[in-house]
C-alpha cells in the first residue's frame, strides 16, 4: 500500500513510469482510473429519448417480464405489481419511483483500500475478460478448455496491469475443477493474486454466500464493516427476451440485503433475442434491466445498481453474434443517453467476434471500447482478453487490449488540451523562427519525456529496423510479455493469518460439498 501511495503522488507520463519501473517487464502508466473529460456522443434527440423510454415503459406495463423466482414474485405482488403466474407487469410510476432511489454514483472498496473504485459520474473503469470456457495462446496455437493454471495466469495479468481496475468473473473457466467447488478455488486465487474489486457469480445461494464471506475475510472485516459499504459486486443477465431466472435474482437479493453492488445487464442480440431495429432492442434491454433494479430498490432502497448494455446484432447470414459493429456502437451510445435519463451508472463491454488476436480482433474491440468512452460508460467489462464472442480468453489479446486502454487513459489527460502560455508556446515558436527546428530548444527538452504517449507493445521502428530486430508481429511480442509477466509476478501482500483463515474456509466448504450440482 505504501508503494501505491507513492505512485499516486508522482506525475504520469513516460518519465514518471520509468522512474518506477525498476525490473518491471514493461514501462506502464500508473494506477489512475481515467476521468472522461469529453462530452458524450448523443445520437438521440429529446423526442428519441422519450420514444425509447415510452417503449420500455409499455413493455413493462402491457407485456410484462417473466420472473422465475417465487420470492421475487411475492415481493413484487406486495409492491402492487400485476402478477399472472410468473409474469409481472409494473406501472411506470412504480418503476420510476424505485429507480429514483438508486444512487447515481458509489464506491467499491476492495481489500486494498488504495484500489477503491468510484462507480458513476465521469469515471471510466476497465475490467478483465470474464467467463470464457476456452483459452488460446500463441504457444498452444489452438482453442482448448480452460484450466486453473490458465485462470491464475490471467489473474496475474489482471493484477499486473494498472489500466485494469476491477476483477470480473473467472477470466477463463477452470473446467478441471468441479463446478461444486470451482468458486472456492477461483476466489481464493483471485483474493490472493489480486487486490482489486471482486465479483461474485449469482448462480445459487452457496456461491454468493461463500464469496461474500471470503471477501469479508480477505478484507479483515467484521460483518458490520462488510455491510456498511460495497466491498464487491455481481453482474446478472436477463434471459432475453423478457425473462429473469431464479438463481441470478436470488443472488442479487442476497447481495442487496448485505449492501453490495449489483450490475444488471440484459444480453439482447438484435434480430435474434430482440427486435432487428436498434431502438427496439435498446427499449427491450432497458425494460429487462429496469424491472430488476426496481425490485432491488424496493427490497433495499438506495442499494447501488448499475444499468448494463450488451446490445449488439447477429450476422443475418449465419445467426452468429457480431460485436464491435456500427450497430453495437450506436446502441451503446443510445443506452448511455438513457442511463443518464434514469440517473444510473452504466456498464458496457470491450468485445469482438474474432477467433484469434488478429487485426479483426483489434478493430472490433477498439470500436467497442471507444463506444464505451463516447457513451459515458462507467464500468467496461471484458476490456482486455476477449475473443470469439466471449468463448475464448487469450493472454496475447489481453496485453494487446491493455495498449488500447492505456491510450484511452492518456487521451483523457487534460494536459494534452491545456491552453496556457506554456502550451501555446509563443516564446518557443519565436526562438525557432522560420529556419530552425524544435528538437533542441529548452521548451522541448523540458517536456520530451512526458509530452507524448509511449507504447509498451506497439513497434514504431521502420520496416528495416523491425526486420533486423527479428520481424516480430504484435501477437508474438504480446506472448513474450505474457511469459515474462507471469514468470516475474509477485502477488500483492496479504497477512498470513488472513490467508490461513481463507484457506481454512475453503477447506471447510469443500468438505461440506460446496455448491450443489446435478452432476
Amino acid at each position: 500500500m505504501a508503494d501505491t501511495q507513492t505512485r499516486k503522488r508522482r506525475g504520469g507520463g513516460r518519465a514518471g513510469a520509468a522512474a518506477r519501473r525498476g525490473s518491471a517487464v514493461i514501462d506502464q502508466m500508473p494506477w489512475n482510473p481515467p476521468i472522461n473529460i469529453d462530452k458524450p456522443t448523443e445520437p438521440l434527440d429529446q423526442a428519441g429519448i422519450e420514444a425509447i423510454h415510452e417503449g420500455a415503459m409499455r413493455i413493462l406495463e402491457e407485456i410484462g417480464i417473466e420472473f422465475y423466482n417465487e420470492e421475487a414474485i411475492g415481493i413484487l405482488k406486495e409492491a402492487g405489481c400485476t402478477i399472472s403466474g410468473d409474469n409481472v407487469r409494473m406501472g411506470r410510476d412504480f418503476v420510476m419511483e424505485m429507480i429514483g432511489k438508486a444512487p447515481s454514483s458509489f464506491t467499491i472498496t476492495p481489500r486494498n483500500p488504495d484500489k477503491t473504485i468510484d462507480v458513476g459520474g465521469k469515471t471510466l473503469l476497465f475490467g478483465n475478460v470474464s467467463s470464457p470456457p476456452n483459452y488460446w495462446d500463441l504457444e498452444i496455437g489452438t482453442k482448448v478448455a480452460g484450466n486453473r493454471e490458465m485462470c491464475r495466469n490471467l489473474l496475474k495479468l489482471t493484477q499486473y496491469f494498472n489500466c485494469i481496475h476491477f476483477a470480473g468473473g473467472y477470466p477463463v473457466e477452470p473446467v478441471d475443477i468441479h463446478a461444486s467447488v470451482r468458486h472456492l478455488d477461483v476466489l481464493y486465487d483471485k483474493l490472493t493474486l489480486t487486490d482489486k474489486a471482486m465479483h461474485a457469480y449469482s448462480l445459487g445461494k452457496e456461491r454468493v454466500e461463500d464469496v461474500m464471506e471470503m471477501v469479508r475475510i480477505a478484507g479483515g472485516l467484521s460483518h458490520e464493516e462488510f455491510e456498511a459499504t460495497p466491498r464487491m459486486y455481481t453482474n446478472i443477465n436477463s434471459t432475453s427476451p423478457l425473462k429473469h431466472d431464479h438463481p441470478m435474482i436470488d443472488g442479487c437479493l442476497r447481495l442487496a440485503r448485505r449492501g453490495q453492488a449489483i450490475v444488471v445487464t440484459p444480453f439482447t442480440l438484435a434480430g435474434a433475442m430482440a427486435p432487428v431495429t436498434m431502438a427496439g432492442a435498446v427499449a427491450q434491454s432497458l425494460a429487462e434491466a429496469l424491472c430488476a433494479i426496481a425490485l432491488f430498490q424496493y427490497v433495499r432502497p438506495g442499494i447501488p445498481c448499475v444499468i448494463g448494455t450488451f446490445t449488439s446484432n447477429v450476422d443475418m447470414k449465419s445467426g452468429a453474434p457480431a460485436f464491435g459493429t456500427p450497430e453495437y456502437m450506436r446502441s451503446t451510445q443510445m443506452t448511455g443517453q438513457m442511463a443518464r435519463f434514469y440517473g444510473l451508472p452504466m456498464r458496457s463491454s470491450g468485445v469482438c467476434a474474432a477467433n484469434v488476436p488478429d487485426g479483426q480482433s483489434i478493430w472490433e474491440t477498439s470500436n467497442s471500447l471507444w463506444a464505451a468512452v463516447q457513451s459515458g460508460t462507467n464500468m467496461v467489462y471484458h476490456a482486455a482478453g476477449w475473443l470469439e464472442g466471449g468463448l475464448i480468453a487469450s493472454p496475447e489479446k489481453f496485453i494487446m487490449d491493455c495498449e488500447i486502454l492505456q491510450q484511452i487513459q492518456r487521451y483523457m489527460q487534460p494536459e494534452i488540451t491545456a491552453t496556457g502560455p506554456d502550451e501555446i508556446a509563443l516564446d518557443a515558436i519565436k526562438s525557432v523562427g522560420n529556419d530552425g527546428h524544435f528538437f533542441g530548444i529548452q521548451h522541448t527538452q523540458d517536456r520530451y519525456t512526458t509530452a507524448f504517449y509511449q507504447p509498451f507493445l506497439s513497434d514504431w521502428k521502420n520496416y528495416e529496423g523491425w526486420d533486423v530486430a527479428g520481424g516480430i508481429w504484435t501477437a508474438e511480442r504480446a506472448h513474450h510479455m505474457f511469459k515474462e509477466i507471469v514468470t516475474s509476478f509477485e502477488a500483492p501482500p496479504m497477512d498470513d493469518g488472513i490467508r490461513d483463515e481463507l484457506a481454512d474456509f475453503v477447506a471447510r466448504r469443500k468438505a461440506e460439498g460446496g455448491a450443489p450440482t446435478d452432476f
